[in-house]
């Protein structure tokens, strides 16, 4: 009997286990565009410039939302209904800003004559990385508000609390992942000139 409560503790829920493994993957994904990153600019033809400073107000907006998102997990441990939805609905506010801030990059880029081209002609290659890293980026920072409103209506209909807290541990798990992702990334490209 021991023996069968040892197997069932030390067996990891088949949900958990596959979102390491998404995160596992989208980890690689990011290290092939850094990778990438890194050896094109080593060819040269390469243009620095400056990464817009709203970008640095992305990072502060992420960080903020990790917060927010320890709130609402924490309140769910404690069984605390209201708390769980202002924690998820400022971290959905804070992640729709961050969407926000990153359009804002991309005008603030596009003004600035940077824009996604074509690597055989014009030698502002550097700019299609950026923006190539930060949509991709986007597209993960969107499916992770995508299932913070998913768990925002689930906790409206009590599927969310003390003794139900594997969805929200999940969606604390990748929005964490996804958070400091946006971290690495925006200090890889901010002292990128410096390789």
């Amino acid at each position: 009997m021991t023996t069968q409560l040892q197997e069932r503790k030390a067996t990891v829920n088949p949900k958990k286990f596959s979102l390491w493994l998404l995160l596992l993957g989208i980890l690689m994904l990011f290290s092939g565009l850094t990778s990438a990153y890194i050896v094109r600019k080593g060819d040269g033809n390469w243009f620095d410039f400056e990464l817009p400073p709203i970008f640095m107000y992305s990072t502060i907006i992420v960080l903020l939302s990790s917060l927010t998102m320890i709130w609402a997990y924490r309140a769910a441990k404690r069984d605390d209904i209201t708390g769980i939805k202002i924690g998820l609905a400022a971290t959905i506010i804070l992640g729709t800003a961050f969407v926000i801030s990153q359009y804002i990059g991309w005008v603030t880029l596009s003004d600035q004559g940077l824009h996604f081209v074509n690597p055989k002609y014009g030698d502002r290659v550097s700019a299609s990385f950026l923006i190539a890293i930060a949509a991709i980026h986007l597209v993960h920072i969107l499916a992770g508000i995508v299932y913070l409103i998913v768990m925002f209506i689930n906790t409206f209909r009590f599927k969310i609390h003390k003794k139900n807290t594997l969805q929200i541990s999940m969606c604390n798990t990748y929005w964490h992942f996804v958070g400091f992702l946006w971290v690495y990334l925006y200090m890889f490209l901010y002292f990128a000139p410096d390789f």
